[in-house]
């Protein structure tokens, strides 16, 4: 086994004490395996499915389907026509938490949405009357935009602004916030990809401060009893269960929900119900997922594209695109 670096050790220290837990953890980073590519399907499925499927998982929703290792879906016809999209399963047992929610949502607010498949999952989960999709990174809203597009994804608005903006300019106006929050992003080493630098407290300390920037600014716009969902792609408890113990600390409105089909996944480094998905799981690269609930009392503020677009007129800066 190839040495891993001494951050990396002391990550693995933290988040098991079993010591072959850490080995298999450590190991999955350095040797990563490939995983079974996954599909969302944004249309109905075609009656004879073109792919060889695995058995789902018992938390799976029916318009999701792991694939058989080996299987190429983003070069088929079907994914060019706009019927799936290609993703990682780890960001599906992420977005799985929307599933717990019971009632309906009308309004979506995707606060880092690019590339789009947390949008796209929400869209086809909980069906609501319009989806935002806000993608602050102007170089990262062409593949958001074009996503979205291609998966015919309706009643939906692409705007590029930071979340301070709509902390002031909409409030308590959405019935669910999605954060899947930028992080250092450990898991791509899970993938065979680089992370230069991830485990570096210097990085993580900058990337978790981020993270909380965000998440309380999307808080502001989270209607009375509506949802919010952070997640992540990282391993660090600094960007995932201390992100949470803060968030509740400051907004002691908010309270993080149960989600039962996730229960064998509950991260033993907090007490909050909050669930992780490691790659030596070999479903996924890995993933942190939690959704909040803001029980304070009455009604959702109306937003509507006009009010949208007042922001850029009066910032004379950022951009919005409906379709």
């Amino acid at each position: 086994m190839e040495k891993p670096s001494n951050l990396l050790l002391k990550l693995s220290r933290r988040l098991f004490e079993n010591p072959d837990k850490q080995e298999k953890f450590i190991e999955s980073l350095i040797h990563p395996q490939p995983f079974h590519p996954c599909i969302l399907w944004c249309q109905n499925k075609p009656d004879s499915l073109p792919f060889q499927v695995e058995t789902p998982t018992d938390w799976q929703p029916n318009f999701v389907d792991r694939l058989s290792l080996g299987e190429k879906p983003g070069k088929h016809l079907l994914h060019d026509q706009g019927y799936f999209y290609c993703l990682d399963f780890s960001s599906v047992f992420a977005a799985s938490v929307l599933l717990a929610i019971p009632q309906s949502v009308r309004i979506i607010f995707d606060m880092c949405a690019s590339p789009g498949g947390k949008s796209i999952f929400a869209w086809k989960a909980l069906q609501p009357d319009l989806l935002i999709c806000n993608e602050v990174i102007g170089k990262r809203l062409g593949m958001l935009i074009s996503n979205l597009k291609r998966c015919q994804i309706s009643s939906c608005t692409v705007v590029n602004r930071d979340s301070s903006i709509f902390a002031e300019n909409i409030p308590l106006s959405s019935d669910l916030v999605i954060v899947d929050a930028p992080c250092t992003g450990q898991s791509l080493l899970a993938k065979g990809e680089k992370a230069p630098g991830c485990f570096h407290p210097t990085a993580i300390n900058k990337s978790a401060n981020r993270q909380k920037r965000i998440i309380a600014n999307s808080a502001q716009i989270v209607a009375p009893q509506g949802y919010l969902a952070y997640m992540t792609c990282t391993y660090s408890p600094e960007e995932n269960e201390q992100v949470c113990e803060w968030f509740l600390s400051r907004f002691p409105q908010f309270q993080a929900v149960r989600v039962i089909h996730l229960e064998q996944y509950q991260s033993h480094l907090t007490h909050i119900p909050c669930y992780r998905l490691f790659p030596q799981d070999q479903l996924g690269a890995g993933a942190f997922t939690v959704l909040f609930q803001n029980t304070a009392e009455g009604e959702r503020k109306q937003v509507d594209l006009d009010a949208l677009s007042g922001i850029w007129r009066k910032t004379n800066h950022g951009d919005v695109e409906n379709f």
